[in-house]
């Protein structure tokens, strides 16, 4: 599946073969020869690679094809993969996730959760303001 879900990345970020060779460090017969999949990238190049086309490691190998189609109603939606949380409860946010987002040592997040659906994250500085926002009837 990696080598379609790279065909396909590649095309929609309007990248050539050659260029994304050369910011992945590899020859473009390399790129060729894993989209045609009669070879795979080993787990470092296929983390250039994934970084190059500024998706996941995870969407670059397991996302589903029709997930890449760039849908309008999945505009802006990411799956950054998995976290461990650790023995005091500390997670560490992916890399990608904290550039996405802007996410900065240093910054407050909320934590919000609702036990049927999940915990999310938000910027405390917005959540706050929208607080504030419903306080005073917007």
């Amino acid at each position: 599946m990696i080598g379609a879900n790279l065909q396909k990345i590649r095309k929609q970020k309007r990248m050539t073969q050659e260029a994304l060779a050369e910011a992945v460090g590899v020859a473009r017969q390399t790129i060729a020869k894993w989209e045609a999949e009669e070879s795979a990238p080993d787990l470092e190049l296929a983390g250039r690679l994934a970084a190059a086309l500024e998706v996941s490691l995870d969407d670059l190998v397991n996302a589903p094809e029709d997930e890449l189609d760039g849908h309008p109603g999945m505009q802006g939606k990411h799956m950054f993969g998995v976290v461990t949380v650790g023995d005091k409860g500390q997670i560490v946010i992916p890399v990608r996730a904290r550039r996405v987002f802007h996410i900065n040592p240093g910054d407050q997040l909320m934590v919000l959760g609702d036990e049927n659906s999940g915990i999310a994250l938000v910027d405390a500085q917005f959540f706050m303001s929208v607080a504030e926002g419903m306080k005073n009837g917007f």
